[in-house]
């Protein structure tokens, strides 16, 4: 079966007083999620802007992520296809053996 969608996402960055935020914005069609993201100048550092939007902008999408992967657990859920235990991060599982 042939599948094909856009989804649209994104990124909105404000810096004010060495605080930088960010917004993902997700938008499918049907839903639209916003993932959140902080990133804050230590003031004994030098400010670089484009290390702040890095970050915040990471941070940001890995909050969507994190709500897009809960949405997907909840609809593998409601089909009857729960886990075996509870996923508790991305990548391989701590006790998965690495691949060489």
């Amino acid at each position: 079966m042939t599948h094909a969608e856009q989804w649209q996402v994104g990124v909105y960055l404000d810096e004010e007083s060495g605080t930088t935020t960010a917004r993902a914005v997700l938008d499918n069609g049907t839903t639209i999620m916003t993932g959140r993201g902080k990133a804050r100048c230590n003031p004994q550092d030098v400010e670089i802007p484009a290390i702040g939007d890095e970050l915040a902008a990471s941070r940001a999408m890995r909050d969507l992520a994190g709500q897009l992967m809960r949405a997907a657990d909840r609809d593998l859920a409601a089909m009857g296809a729960v886990p075996e235990r509870p996923r508790t991060g991305y990548g391989w599982p701590d006790d998965a053996p690495r691949p060489r």
